[in-house]
């Protein structure tokens, strides 16, 4: 158990700054038979544990199960940042309980310095989900990760046009989230993308997507369904954008790849042929 720690990080974790590729065939073949039984303790129901910002986990920490996300990366181009910080900002005036998603860093200490503020918050990557983030087992890794490269190995660049700011709750209420929609461009193509995944999902015997998918990328979290709180000051901020003849895309980037993360290992499942 050890020797699988080392390869692929905490389990059911979904953090780390591992990112580099992993090659399929990196990871020798594993008797499930080989491994030791569980200790009694995980015969108990589950505890869900939370972080140290309250959060709790979507699903139980249970030794040997590695969380799975599916996911197309996505950098906000450096043009359009210096709105985004001025939108934000003036949603933390309003509501100051929110933190940088992944980062888990109290707004209100980066609006102190602009250039941190930037960066931490809009210079690294983002991403749009294809697909739920949910714990699998190590003898399911290889097989997902091949027929996932198999699906994807013919996908051709395209724009994305993320254009709405809005509000989503996870399933358990225990978390609200500002994020940037995707309407118009991109969106056929990622739904499309997402079916793919699922039928990956389904054959492993893991929960499908969404059934009526909302591609977007996620700025901030806040504890709690605060859902009606942030919607009402997303709309008043919304309304002054539009007022200042601001109602276009707030900003488009282009599709690349595909990455698929399990634990704190990155696998690539594709790159844009004209990419």
């Amino acid at each position: 158990m050890e020797a699988l720690r080392a390869t692929y990080g905490s389990e059911s974790s979904d953090d780390g700054d591992d990112d580099g590729e992993i090659p399929i065939n990196r990871v020798e073949c594993m008797k499930v038979s080989s491994l030791p039984p569980p200790p009694s303790d995980l015969l108990k129901a589950p505890n869900f544990s939370a972080s140290r910002t309250g959060r709790i986990r979507s699903f139980p920490h249970i030794e040997g199960n590695y969380a799975l996300h599916v996911y197309i990366p996505v950098l906000i181009p450096p043009t359009v940042r210096e709105k985004l910080m001025i939108y934000v900002k003036r949603l933390a005036s309003v509501v100051p309980s929110l933190y940088v998603v992944d980062a888990d860093i109290p707004l209100s200490e980066l609006s102190k310095d602009d250039e941190n503020f930037e960066n931490v918050l809009l210079g690294r990557e983002f991403h749009i989900s294809l697909g739920r983030t949910v714990p699998i087992q190590v003898h399911q890794i290889d097989s997902i990760v091949a027929m996932l490269r198999q699906k994807f190995v013919s996908q051709r660049r395209y724009f994305i046009e993320l254009s709405k700011w809005d509000v989503f709750v996870n399933d358990e209420q225990t978390r609200s989230f500002l994020s940037l929609e995707v309407l118009g461009r991109g969106l056929s193509e990622i739904r499309k993308q997402i079916n793919l995944v699922d039928y990956v999902y389904k054959l492993h015997g893991l929960p499908e997507f969404y059934k009526n998918p909302r591609p977007h990328i996620s700025l901030l979290w806040a504890l709690g369904n605060i859902s009606e709180k942030l919607k009402k000051n997303v709309e008043e901020l919304d309304t002054s954008r539009n007022n200042a003849r601001n109602s276009g895309p707030i900003f488009f980037c282009k599709f690349n790849s595909i990455e698929c993360k399990i634990g704190k290992k990155s696998y690539t499942i594709c790159k844009s042929l004209d990419g």
